[in-house]
């Protein structure tokens, strides 16, 4: 493991249990074993961590995003659908913890809002993609030309929102299995009408 991936281990491990907004770059180098300027070698700053943090350290959900228009007219919706269900609901339930601190001060949220924003990321992107692969599904046929994409990503994605605030507030994490099978029962339940 390298530098770069030490000190995302550091930084994911404190913002598991201590938030973001307690994740100090010092903290974070110094969990990691290295100085705050062997730090910014790799990132320009905390956000650019965070945002790291999210894409390596968690399940796979942009990677899985960023594939899923090229499935369009492979395998079936209700499978492709399910996998991202899982894989959202492992992400959200992981990042949680993680993301929640920012909603600590307004202060705090503006400026990592203007932050992300300037590196052009930020929580809508899984929405957009999803609604891409199904908007490709609708031309194709295999949904109904009157479902409305955006508003099933947004279903979607918020029932998996909804299963990991549950989680993290009971303190249980749900096994692969569980996750698997809630992921079938909310896709099917979306696409039932489509």
């Amino acid at each position: 493991m390298g530098t770069r991936e030490e000190i995302l281990a550091a930084a994911a491990r404190i913002m598991r249990t201590e938030g973001y907004s307690r994740a100090t770059t010092k903290a974070i180098a110094a969990e990691a074993g290295y100085s705050e300027a062997a730090l910014y070698k790799h990132f320009a700053d905390k956000t650019e961590i965070f945002l790291s943090v999210l894409a390596e350290e968690m399940p796979g959900l942009s990677a899985l995003i960023g594939r899923l228009e090229e499935r369009a007219g492979a395998g079936t919706v209700q499978a492709n659908l399910e996998e991202v269900a899982a894989t959202a609901i492992a992400f959200y339930t992981e990042s949680f913890p993680v993301a929640m601190s920012l909603f600590s001060t307004a202060t705090l949220l503006a400026a990592h809002r203007d932050r992300v924003r300037e590196l052009g990321a930020g929580p809508r992107a899984p929405l957009d993609g999803i609604a891409r692969y199904l908007d490709a599904e609708r031309r194709l046929g295999r949904i109904s030309a009157t479902a409305d994409p955006m508003a099933v990503a947004s279903l979607l994605l918020g029932a998996c929102f909804q299963q990991a605030f549950l989680a993290a507030f009971v303190g249980e994490t749900p096994s692969a299995s569980v996750r698997a099978e809630l992921a079938g029962r909310l896709v099917a339940a979306l696409l039932a009408p489509l």
